[in-house]
């Protein structure tokens, strides 16, 4: 598993997930940009997710589904607040129902993903910022660190082209 760290700040209210990757900055990106390589690894093994629309632009949506091994569903939604072709993306993330519309009662998540080279490959750094320590607590209850350690972990597959 390449995950290099995964740091949870209270006081500056930010998860940090950093992955150092044995391919193309390039090919890092196209993991992170299209919606059926990102299905592969977005949600944690047993919560693959099957995103329904991806509008791949600032001001653009996606929303997805992951659904559990007892088929239990949760949804979600993406803004794409930034994109830099390869270097960064910028999202603000929440839950959502099953149409696509955003939860009013769960928090949501600013999240900035980087792509930078590095001597064997390129290096992923996730930040997610949340907007407050009630919400940060709250998601990280619920396992959100684990799951990205679990969705960050079949990336290598992904990028393998396997």
């Amino acid at each position: 598993m390449p995950i290099t760290s995964v740091t949870s700040d209270p006081d500056s209210l930010t998860l940090t997930v950093v992955g150092d990757y044995p391919v193309s900055v390039e090919r890092l990106w196209d993991a992170y940009s299209d919606p059926r390589q990102l299905e592969r690894f977005w949600g944690p093994e047993s919560w693959p997710a099957k995103f329904t629309h991806h509008e791949f632009i600032v001001g653009g949506q996606a929303h997805y589904t992951m659904t559990g091994p007892d088929g239990t569903q949760s949804s979600g939604w993406w803004k794409f607040l930034a994109i830099e072709q390869p270097r960064l993306i910028e999202i603000e993330d929440g839950f959502a129902a099953a149409d696509g519309t955003p939860s009013s009662t769960m928090p949501t998540m600013r999240m900035t993903f980087t792509f930078e080279p590095t001597e064997t490959g390129a290096r992923f750094k996730g930040i997610t910022r949340f907007a407050s320590l009630k919400s940060m607590e709250q998601l990280v209850k619920m396992g959100m660190i684990e799951g990205m350690r679990s969705a960050m972990g079949q990336l290598d597959s992904v990028l393998a082209g396997l």
